[in-house]
């Protein structure tokens, strides 16, 4: 693993489609959903990730302490940007904001992940 410096970002930008959003609320209110946005974070600070990781490492997610602030119907398009806030050793934390196309900033928090040796994570997680 290579040094991961603070203030690193990475910025995501997708449109978002029928399967991301909820069905809960019956027909015609079709928006995007947190479970979404979640694994929107995520991928986000795991691309942020690769470039400071060695062959065979990986990071998994840990810690995640999200607002789902503001809803955004399907079909807009939202930006995720995931900025190191905090690194001790293997640990990661990032500062994360979500926002939909028309600025209003629907989601923001903070994620932590933990770079892994993906053999030794997979050999431990055997019964």
């Amino acid at each position: 693993m290579k040094v991961i410096p603070l203030g690193h970002s990475n910025e995501m930008t997708i449109a978002t489609t029928p399967d991301m959003g909820i069905a809960h609320l019956g027909p015609g209110a079709s928006f995007y959903s947190t479970p979404a946005m979640v694994a929107h974070i995520e991928m986000t600070a795991i691309q942020s990730l690769l470039p400071f990781l060695d062959p065979g490492e990986q990071s998994v997610g840990v810690r995640i302490n999200i607002a789902h602030t503001a809803p955004t119907p399907i079909g807009m398009k939202v930006t995720i940007r995931t900025t190191v806030q905090e690194v001790d050793g293997r640990r990661c934390v990032f500062a994360v904001e979500v926002h939909n196309e028309g600025g209003v900033k629907i989601g923001e928090g903070t994620h932590e992940r933990r770079i892994i040796d993906i053999s030794r994570f997979a050999g431990a997680a055997r019964p």
